[in-house]
């Protein structure tokens, strides 16, 4: 281990995994007491190569590994910098609506990471996805768009505020599409009277 990485001590064996698509990133974790995690990177030597191996005469009665077994060094770099961002916890397949459910905030590398990835889970929620996204993988603002969380034909729940925290709801008809934020037209079921609303969420809007 580099001596520039600093350590505590775990009353448990210390479990070591990767978390992240890319393999040079080992997350190593105690999960007794004192609970810690760190992340370090590995860096392959490409200079160094497969320890020669004697000839069987000179060490008989030896066992030896098989010639086409490689013996590889990796070297552990100094810890790195990291960044939180979002990734998905489940496969996304395109057009997918997501929501918090399928989403976790963890710590990757910062380097090398792209400038436009996520990094709270509030940016992605009630996104829909342009392509697919592979679990683990980081999402970034360029792989969501806007849904469209209110649809033309569907019932609609119109919340309307008033002074002092007073509000009232009702369910009415949505007349056109609308994505968070956009102003849609709406129709009472009862009276047929026409409103308009700000789409706040899946099926939901407020009163303007």
């Amino acid at each position: 281990m580099d001596s520039r990485i600093k350590t505590q001590t775990c009353d448990q064996a210390l479990v070591m995994d990767l978390p992240f698509a890319s393999r040079e990133t080992v997350r190593v974790r105690c999960l007794g007491s004192p609970s810690w995690q760190l992340y370090v990177r590995l860096v392959f030597d490409p200079a160094t190569k497969a320890l020669p191996r004697k000839p069987a005469s000179e060490d008989a009665g030896v066992a030896q590994a098989p010639a086409s077994t490689p013996v590889a060094v990796k070297d552990a770099a100094p810890a790195v910098a990291l960044r939180r961002v979002v990734v998905a916890r489940q496969l996304l397949r395109a057009g997918s609506l997501v929501t918090a459910d399928m989403l976790v905030e963890v710590d990757q590398p910062a380097t090398g990471l792209d400038s436009q990835v996520l990094r709270t889970i509030k940016e992605a929620e009630n996104g829909e996805t342009v392509r697919e996204i592979a679990a683990g993988v980081a999402l970034r603002s360029y792989d969501l768009r806007r849904a469209v969380l209110v649809k033309m034909g569907k019932t609609v729940l119109l919340t309307i505020g008033q002074a002092g925290g007073f509000s009232i709801a009702a369910r009415v008809e949505a007349l056109q599409d609308g994505r968070l934020g956009d102003q849609v037209r709406l129709k009472n079921l009862e009276s047929g009277r026409l409103v308009t609303g700000v789409v706040t969420g899946p099926n939901a809007a407020s009163g303007l």
